[in-house]
């Protein structure tokens, strides 16, 4: 039985449909499943049972011994939250009881870390674990992955696996609910279709042109593959990268989303709000040597090819992953 939090939101609705497609139905799904725009995400899935974030501690000290693996993708993802408080709780304390339970029961475990942990990028992207206590997140959601993290690397007992992930910019299907925290494909999309045109953030340093800030943009299919093979295959224990390792301009994302809709580019820059504005990242890009040195090989999508894939399949459909 393989247990996957966040169930309901984007990348785990994502990671179930993927071990759905991979014979997998003995799931047990965990989140807040109050909510009702994210029915969508996990009401056609297949499953055992659904368990609300605040029972789950409850049902898994009866069941643990059934489980077979945990993948820890629920969290509080909100950048723009300033309120340490709710991630303390959400993200660095839901988390705590997580690692706690898996060592406890000796359940390999997964669980979502965030590019947001590097801040302004002084000191590189290299998932270095030696550096991690020296990182500067922006914003409050990065400190809370960060203080995970630095929380877990002290730990002398722990899961008989377990691996972290920092996730990098993930775009794909299933996250129609996130509002503006959702990809800047998913408001292209929406811009072009109600104006023509889409809006990109201007740039507010002299070293970097309108349009031509860097991220590293990673389809949400790429990310649960590589999660898949890391619950299947056995791995050195560690906290990993996981994005393309090949930044984009968000001009090449704007561009890319025309180009699936059959349609010439027109783009409007606008400034970026005062409320992010000294905590936005100009520059991102995954380092994916230590992951493929422990046999993860697949290829991921071209920023063109998931772009593709994203609005054809499924923005244009009105479809879920």
């Amino acid at each position: 039985m393989i247990v996957v939090t966040g169930a309901a939101g984007f990348i785990g609705s994502c990671m179930v449909q993927k071990l759905n497609e991979e014979g997998h139905r003995d799931l047990i799904l965990v989140d807040d499943f109050t909510k009702e725009a994210k029915r969508r995400n996990w009401e056609k899935k297949q499953y055992v049972d659904k368990i609300h974030r605040d029972d789950f501690f409850a049902w898994a000290g009866q069941n643990a011994k059934h489980i077979d693996c945990i993948i820890h993708l629920g969290a509080r993802t909100d950048t723009t939250e300033m309120d340490y408080s709710v991630f303390e709780r959400l993200n660095v304390g839901y988390t705590q009881q997580m690692w706690s339970l898996a060592t406890q029961y000796r359940i390999p475990l997964l669980y979502a870390s965030s590019a947001a942990t590097y801040g302004d990028g002084a000191l590189g992207y290299e998932d270095d674990e030696r550096i991690i206590p020296q990182l500067q997140p922006l914003n409050p959601y990065g400190r809370s992955k960060n203080e995970i993290d630095k929380w877990i690397l002290k730990q002398a007992a722990m899961p008989p696996l377990w691996a972290g992930f920092k996730f990098f910019n993930v775009f794909g299907p299933n996250e129609y609910h996130k509002g503006r925290m959702a990809s800047v494909i998913f408001h292209s999309f929406n811009q072009i279709h109600a104006t023509g045109k889409v809006k990109l953030f201007r740039s507010h340093r002299p070293d970097f042109a309108d349009g031509k800030q860097l991220r590293d943009f990673v389809y949400v299919k790429d990310v649960v593959s590589a999660l898949y093979w890391f619950c299947r295959n056995s791995h050195p224990n560690g906290i990993y990268n996981l994005g393309t390792g090949q930044a984009r301009t968000f001009l090449d994302l704007a561009t890319a989303t025309f180009a699936a809709l059959g349609r010439e580019p027109v783009i409007e820059f606008v400034d970026i709000p005062e409320d992010i504005r000294d905590k936005y990242q100009y520059f991102t890009e995954a380092k994916m040597g230590k992951m493929r040195n422990v046999g993860y090989e697949t290829a991921f999508h071209t920023l063109e090819s998931g772009v593709n894939d994203y609005v054809s399949e499924y923005l244009s459909k009105n479809e879920i992953f």
